[in-house]
């Protein structure tokens, strides 16, 4: 029996998120110390197992409560569920032919949930990536993000941009253009400019997260997407300086200019705080990690911080200010070839 597994990583938004979802401007890494995997295999019904996020069985009813905190009411298994009917759609409206074998697929994730990393998207280009193998199917890079992102917002109803679809695709670090003029229909599906840059010009990065001060993505990007499009002008404002700095940003990088990134950086944040109504302990973690000397910035939508810091002796004051007050921080491990 041949097992496909297909793996898609944890990402931090660098610079420019959230404005993604706002025809905006972003740069992203992915972050090899966590992974979503996927493993598919033939069968002859098509199964899918549930893994620990699905389960049904508790030893109390606060354990039962907890779990519908982490993982919601359905686990992964949506995201799974979704990923194959929009692929079996996106096949046929393309005329791609599958052929008529099943399969059973899994999923597992050490991704921490709902700390702005990108666990549910993993699940999903995972599950593309192995439904694509199985199938012998090839769809386009540039197309897999905007497909990703369907199965979310389409199917799930999940607010959401693509940036995170883009860099998990992609891998590495990602500067990505979603300007209204530079996107472009491809396979039925609204794609942006994706310029992949090497991470090896990075400077230091530390990543800091608290699991037990997570929130899910919605309750940040469902009030911001209505004042949007309500014409709030001080979102619409800060959307367009978001993309700023995300092109200023990417200059930097390219010059290797660590200073200017770091300020971009606090600049990103600055921006976000004044738009939105943030959780105390997700701004204690960025007042921290400043207070030890470092930039901070949220690297998703809340619950995980990104942030520069200058030499060992910073990195370990990080881990000992943030751990005080239950963070953990590391080091990422950079996709680079």
């Amino acid at each position: 029996m041949d097992l496909l597994r297909q793996r898609a990583y944890a990402r931090a938004g660098l610079v420019g998120n959230p404005s993604d979802g706002y025809f905006g401007k972003t740069i992203s890494f992915t972050l090899k110390n966590f992974w979503a995997e996927v493993v598919l295999y033939e069968w002859e019904d098509v199964e899918i197992v549930l893994s620990q996020d699905d389960r049904s069985r508790f030893r109390s009813v606060k354990e039962l409560a907890q779990d519908v905190r982490l993982h919601g009411y359905y686990g992964g298994i949506r995201l799974v569920k979704a990923t194959i009917k929009r692929f079996v759609e996106f096949c046929e409206r393309n005329h791609f032919k599958l052929h008529d074998r099943n399969f059973s697929v899994r999923y597992q994730s050490n991704i921490p949930r709902q700390v702005g990393l990108a666990g549910s998207s993993a699940i999903i280009v995972a599950t593309l990536r192995a439904l694509m193998e199985f199938y012998g199917i090839e769809i386009p890079k540039q197309v897999q993000p905007s497909l990703v992102l369907s199965v979310e917002t389409g199917e799930l109803g999940i607010a959401a941009g693509l940036q995170d679809r883009v860099i998990q695709v992609y891998g590495g670090l990602v500067y990505m253009d979603f300007a209204k003029d530079h996107m472009t229909e491809q396979m039925g599906m609204q794609c942006g400019v994706y310029e992949p840059l090497d991470p090896k010009l990075l400077p230091p990065l530390y990543v800091a997260f608290s699991a037990d001060d997570s929130e899910p993505t919605e309750l940040v990007h469902n009030p911001l997407r209505a004042r949007f499009q309500a014409g709030d002008q001080a979102v619409i404002a800060a959307m367009l300086k978001f993309a700023a700095l995300a092109a200023l940003a990417r200059e930097a990088i390219l010059k290797r200019d660590t200073a200017r990134l770091s300020t971009l950086m606090d600049e990103n944040f600055n921006t976000r705080r004044s738009i939105c109504q943030l959780a105390a302990k997700h701004i204690e973690m960025i007042e921290v990690a400043r207070r030890a000397g470092a930039s901070a910035k949220f690297a998703g939508s809340g619950g995980a911080i990104v942030g520069i810091y200058s030499d060992e002796a910073m990195f370990e004051r990080l881990t000992n200010e943030l751990g005080a007050i239950g963070c953990q921080v590391i080091k990422p491990i950079l996709d680079v070839a």
